[in-house]
């Protein structure tokens, strides 16, 4: 290898770090570990015997379309059902406001390709998901985060914040959000709130970015209506997979927002992978189209609310007084926080010794400060008794925390 093979990496490159999580997912391969780290859907939900039956039928049936390139857009069959389903939910869309992505991770991406120059400022929650940290990171954003509370971002904070920024000069590309069982926290947004924060975005002529995955999962309370909804200017992308809902292993996602901005994304679409796979976008679109999909995910909801309440019950009978945590209504995760002193970096080596792992928290703040004393927690991969046995591990490592 050359000694200045250095100075040949892109600005881009030199910027990437490695995910903390997938660094600390390496940890989590000892044996006996119990792992509330990744963000898993339980396998036991993956409909295999549906999928078998339907793949043989696309082979079958369907081979000279499902091989071959597909459109950038997508495939038309698969826009059409996601655009159903959102329309019941109260989205005036067609299926021209919706392209496919593989996965929303590269949406995520992207959003920086389309939008960010070095330098640009977009505004994110404080705390906001690693993944979409990095993704806007890569190209050189200077990502501010909002302070949020029970209820999400806080509309006065981002009031605030803003019109300081219109006061120098600086528009921020745009504001990403997951208003639904948000990732770290568990947080939903509710209603009034969506409002208040699309009210101030259109003050200031702001984009917003609404992360969608985990919104059809909730198992407890009542579904608040959408930001892209809500949103009678038009100026809300929304973003969605089927990673969370129906199986990560398709790596399939999409992105609906309107025609003028979704060409960008498509353009940008053309040079990266031309298409996303055919075959698993025909699968999919099938298995829509039977109407599995609604009836799996009645059964996805039961299995995480139960998990959920099993963990719930753990954390009050094995975690010690100090520590506290958030009750999500849906989703996969929720976010733990430690007494002020203690550093869940430091406490998550004494949890590996204990042969159980989580994800630690200031890895989700954009400031890479913030946070020490918070840890994610998913729950809904292990099973009942691995969450149990989890819990007291975890509360056996906090008693054992030492300076």
């Amino acid at each position: 290898m050359y000694s200045n093979v250095d100075e040949l990496f892109s600005k881009m490159t030199k910027r990437a770090k490695k995910s903390a999580i997938r660094e600390l997912l390496k940890l989590t391969k000892k044996p006996g570990l119990i792992s509330f780290a990744g963000g898993l859907p339980a396998p036991e939900t993956f409909p295999s015997k549906e999928l078998e039956e339907i793949t043989r039928e696309v082979l079958e049936k369907e081979s000279a379309l499902a091989l071959q390139y597909g459109t950038t857009e997508g495939d038309d069959l698969l826009r059409e059902q996601i655009t159903l389903r959102y329309q019941k939910m109260g989205l005036k869309i067609t299926k021209d406001n919706v392209a496919i992505t593989t996965a929303s991770q590269q949406a995520l991406d992207f959003l920086g390709r389309v939008f960010i120059n070095e330098g640009d400022v977009v505004i994110v929650e404080f705390p906001s998901y690693l993944g979409a940290l990095q993704a806007f990171n890569a190209f050189g954003a200077k990502p501010i985060g909002i302070e949020s509370d029970e209820n999400g971002m806080s509309p006065v904070l981002l009031d605030k914040k803003l019109a300081e920024l219109k006061a120098q000069g600086i528009r921020p590309k745009f504001m990403y959000i997951i208003p639904d069982f948000q990732n770290p926290s568990g947080v939903t947004m509710p209603a009034s709130r969506r409002k208040e924060i699309i009210e101030v975005a259109h003050k200031y002529e702001v984009l917003i970015v609404e992360d969608s995955p985990y919104r059809e999962l909730r198992f407890e309370g009542e579904a608040q209506p959408t930001l892209y909804q809500l949103d009678d200017k038009g100026t809300t992308i929304m973003l969605g997979t089927f990673s969370k809902t129906f199986v990560p292993g398709f790596r399939t996602g999409w992105i609906i927002a309107d025609p003028l901005i979704l060409d960008k994304f498509i353009t940008t679409k053309q040079s990266v992978d031309l298409c996303t796979p055919a075959f698993v976008q025909r699968i999919a679109a099938r298995y829509m189209e039977r109407g599995l999909f609604d009836a799996k995910l009645n059964d996805i909801i039961k299995l995480y609310g139960h998990k959920k309440n099993i963990m719930m019950d753990a954390f009050k009978k094995y975690l010690p007084e100090g520590v506290t945590w958030t009750n999500p209504e849906g989703g996969l995760f929720l976010f733990v926080y430690l007494p002020e002193h203690m550093d869940s970096e430091k406490l998550f080596m004494k949890a590996v010794e204990n042969n159980v792992a989580f994800v630690v928290g200031h890895v989700f703040y954009c400031d890479g400060v913030s946070g020490k004393n918070t840890m994610r927690i998913n729950f809904s991969y292990c099973s009942d008794d691995q969450i149990v046995e989890g819990v007291k591990r975890l509360g056996k490592a906090i008693r054992e925390y030492k300076d």
